[in-house]
């Protein structure tokens, strides 16, 4: 390290496995490698074996007994998800003192993978009142540098998986697809927008409501009243039993089955012509 601070200003000493290891020696080897010129001192949780209670205090320890008054020298944090807790520790790390967290776009890595980016960069935006830190990021870019990724490496996130997963803002249960449309704040404590996906999803499936059902013919042009829309909600439930995901085609061939709809009739949308379906 001291040949190192010859060539840079800024030395990274990691010490691996922290969080496993003695805390008084860990101390000690950290106090030695800031004495050798290491401006940055990581602490890894290099199995995901920490919670965040304990990982907090080491942390905290850290800071009291290696860092101190001393200017200049940055606790980070490493962390592993083999228990799920990558993105738990890593922020219970800033809150006691860390200021440096090292993670991965998608929270790809070895193993279960790294603490990931986009989730501690919308938790750090999306609860300020908690964590008021900031971090630089662009998370307007998230999505798109999230879809860069994964056609780089060749792999894709999961469905469910947070901030960018394809499921992250798709509604399908019917209160709250009806508590989207009224107001998105409802049900999604961050816009879609704020981290660059186009528009959320209202996932037409058997947990739909009229509501969404409704709001979808109207996008699709199809403007039907009360009657008409209940007729309709009626086949679409249906078909929903016997298909787990219903497309724009299957709302359009629900109406157009109905054959006692008059063929001339139409309904204008928007400036343009559509066929009005009238249910029985």
């Amino acid at each position: 390290m001291r040949l190192a601070r010859k060539f840079v200003d800024e030395v990274e000493f990691s010490a691996e496995d922290a969080t496993r290891s003695d805390v008084d020696y860990l101390c000690e080897v950290f106090a030695a490698a800031v004495a050798e010129g290491a401006t940055i001192l990581n602490v890894p949780d290099t199995v995901g074996y920490t919670l965040p209670t304990e990982f907090a205090q080491l942390v905290r320890t850290v800071r009291e007994r290696v860092v101190g008054d001393r200017e200049g020298v940055t606790i980070s944090v490493h962390c592993h998800n083999d228990l799920g807790l990558a993105v738990a520790n890593s922020l219970t790390a800033i809150d006691a003192g860390a200021r440096q967290i090292e993670c991965t776009v998608n929270g790809i890595g070895e193993r279960a993978g790294n603490a990931s980016l986009e989730e501690i960069a919308m938790a750090l935006r999306v609860r300020a009142d908690q964590l008021p830190f900031e971090t630089g990021i662009d998370t307007a870019q998230i999505y798109s540098t999230s879809q860069m990724l994964s056609q780089i490496i060749g792999f894709g996130v999961q469905p469910n998986k947070a901030i960018v997963g394809r499921n992250a803002f798709a509604h399908e249960a019917g209160i709250h697809q009806h508590g989207m449309i009224s107001n998105p704040l409802c049900y999604e404590i961050m816009t879609p927008e704020s981290v660059g996906v186009p528009a959320n999803e209202l996932v037409l499936g058997k947990h739909s409501g009229r509501h969404a059902l409704a709001l979808r013919y109207q996008e699709l042009g199809y403007a039907l009243q009360r009657r008409e829309l209940d007729a309709a909600y009626h086949r679409f439930t249906d078909l929903a039993d016997r298909k787990k995901r219903i497309y724009d085609q299957d709302l359009i061939s629900l109406l157009v089955a109905d054959t006692s709809v008059p063929a001339e009739a139409q309904i204008a949308v928007e400036g343009k012509q559509w066929p009005r379906i009238v249910a029985a």
